[in-house]
């Protein structure tokens, strides 16, 4: 079959119609997209994409098959004009595709398909077969017979109704000619003989009515229709159908059954989409009450559905968790004491219940930050200082001694230092191992220390003239020793690798001026490039703390401070000594009493 519904055909029986409904509309009501004439069939009428707007159609006669009346149908099929619609509407949360209904045909009434607008229209599709109004003309079909003629006439194709009126779009005295152009032949009544007679060994066999088939409904108007079997024209009994002759065979008639309405009930619609993409929301349905009559589904009052229980209408729903970042610590305190160093602080992904999810569920773009550079200003130094060495510079006479001195950044102690300052410690003081021999030569005093305890350095000794008599050694100008070889002052040294070493810096201030103060000094144990090191021996390490102005504590006492009155305990009891009046006026005991809170909070 073509596009036409004709077997064998080339599709020149019929023509499409198709068109797009773009109409800009702004007000909320029924707007017609396109008329249906009779006879159509391959109906599709589709919204473009999904909107709140629904599709409706109406019959010409007035019937409302679809969306009528402003009242909502649940996607499903509808019978209608001769024909069967399907109605479609595509999951409301998740499709994107708009509703939609198609129809075989044909029809046999003129269909009038609305809009029912409620936001901006996405536009409406429509396509439809109508037959041509001149179709070819094919020799070999001049008395056409449809090929698929059915064995009994489609209900409503029949000459006459029920009760012998023409129907609505009937045929001609000729024959019915339906929607594809092709005509049936007229009725034959069943006391007409045919022209032809049938074979000898069918004329014992006739068509016999036997029975009905069950309602198609069992209430709100059902159908059923009557059926023939084959029998022995004498016997009446039941042989094969193929015994009688099938062109004799008559129609089957339809008969309405259960008339009486069907009970009420709740009809449903699909959910609406979710009023938030995340968290709790609200969702929404249609609940409208209706009953079935007559093959048509019809919207009722809310009071016939009272038997049952109503359907709620709205609900709570919830896409996904809701998820924010949340800061559950404050910032940690700096890495370091002084200088630029680090802090951290928590950040969490916190669904809208509380419960701790992964960072995923969050906007990693607004992410807080966790860590952080802090500059805690710069950081103080101090001069810290060796033991002076053991050895002096020169065997006899005099002669130095030296020991290390550095200015180090403070990294660790919480000692209030404030720099270096330019008092730095001596690193050299004098020295003497004793007297020389007499006699004049070139004296020279031992190498001092390398200037580098580790790694190159230089050292230094004294080179002087030298008489040596029985009172001593006497200086002599450095001619007097010019026929000797003068020995070198100055030469370099490398004392060994580096190591670590205990330095210290000099003692602080004592806590108090009196009974039981204390000071304080930072020791450090430092490698060679004067990093922190755990090399140095701990039985050789410095004291870090130390007591200090052990006199006792003497309340200074002016002989021109006394009681003028025997009661001055009153005022101290009553703690007026606040006050300058009695301050004076009981010098005294006020005196005694602040000196006591003195020493308990120095003891503390």
């Amino acid at each position: 079959m073509d596009k036409c519904g004709v077997c064998g055909g080339d599709s020149s029986a019929c023509k499409l119609v198709s068109g797009l409904f773009q109409q800009h509309l702004n007000k909320v009501g029924y707007y017609k997209v396109v008329e249906i004439p009779e006879g159509a069939t391959k109906i599709n009428v589709t919204e473009t994409m999904k909107s709140s707007n629904y599709l409706a159609l109406r019959s010409r006669s007035g019937r409302s098959i679809i969306n009528g009346n402003w009242a909502i149908d649940r996607p499903g099929k509808y019978e209608g004009v001769g024909t069967m619609f399907t109605y479609r509407r595509p999951n409301e949360i998740t499709s994107t595709a708009g509703e939609s209904f198609l129809a075989e045909g044909p029809t046999n009434e003129i269909l009038d398909v609305y809009v029912i607008y409620q936001q901006p229209n996405p536009g409406v599709s429509y396509q439809f077969i109508l037959p041509s109004d001149n179709p070819p003309q094919n020799p070999a079909h001049r008395n056409p017979v449809h090929p698929q003629q059915p064995t009994h006439r489609p209900r409503g194709n029949t000459l006459n109704g029920q009760d012998g009126h023409p129907l609505p779009g009937n045929t001609n005295q000729e024959g019915y000619e339906p929607a594809g152009g092709v005509k049936y032949p007229p009725h034959v009544p069943d006391n007409q003989v045919p022209s032809v007679q049938p074979p000898r060994r069918q004329r014992q066999y006739n068509w016999k009515l036997s029975g009905a088939t069950e309602c198609s409904a069992s209430c709100g108007r059902g159908s059923r229709y009557s059926i023939f079997r084959c029998v022995h024209r004498l016997s009446h009994e039941q042989v094969p159908d193929n015994h009688c002759d099938s062109s004799t065979k008559p129609s089957s008639h339809e008969e309405p059954c259960n008339l009486q309405p069907c009970p009420a009930f709740w009809d449903i619609g699909e959910w609406s989409e979710c009023s938030k993409k995340c968290g709790l929301g609200m969702q929404h349905r249609q609940v409208l009450c209706k009953q079935v009559y007559a093959n048509r589904t019809l919207n009722v009052h809310t009071s016939r559905c009272r038997h049952l229980e109503q359907p709620e209408t709205s609900s709570t729903c919830q896409l996904k968790i809701c998820s924010e970042w949340q800061i559950h610590t404050e910032w940690s305190s700096c890495s370091v004491p002084c200088g630029v160093g680090q802090r951290s602080r928590e950040v969490h992904c916190v669904s809208n219940v509380g419960d701790k999810v992964s960072d995923n569920e969050c906007n990693m773009k607004l992410r807080p930050d966790d860590n952080e550079n802090c500059d805690m200003g710069p950081c103080a130094k101090s001069w810290f200082i060796t033991e002076w060495g053991n050895k002096c510079s020169a065997e006899c006479g005099m002669g130095v001694q030296t020991r290390g001195v550095l200015c180090l950044t403070n990294h660790i102690s919480s000692l209030p230092l404030e720099g270096c300052g330019l008092q730095r410690p001596a690193d050299t003081q004098v020295c003497n191992n004793g007297p020389c021999e007499s006699r004049i030569e070139w004296f020279t005093g031992l190498w001092s220390q390398c200037s580098a305890e580790c790694g190159p350095g230089s050292q230094q000794r004294a080179v002087v003239c030298l008489m040596k008599s029985d009172e001593g050694f006497s200086v002599m100008p450095p001619y007097e020793c010019s026929s000797l070889d003068k020995p070198l002052s100055q030469q370099s040294c490398l004392l060994k690798s580096c190591g670590a070493k205990w330095y210290h810096t000099d003692w602080s201030a004592c806590s108090k001026t009196c009974e039981g103060g204390f000071r304080v000094r930072e020791v450090r144990c430092l490698s060679d490039d004067t990093q922190s090191s755990e090399g140095c021996e701990e039985r050789l390490k410095p004291q870090q703390r130390e007591e200090c102005s052990p006199e006792p504590c003497v309340p200074h006492i002016d002989e021109n401070c006394r009681d003028k009155y025997f009661n001055c305990n009153v005022v101290v009891q009553a703690r007026l000594c606040v006050y300058d009046y009695y301050k004076a006026t009981c010098c005294a005991s006020c005196t005694r009493v602040a000196n006591r809170q003195t020493q308990h909070r120095g003891r503390s």
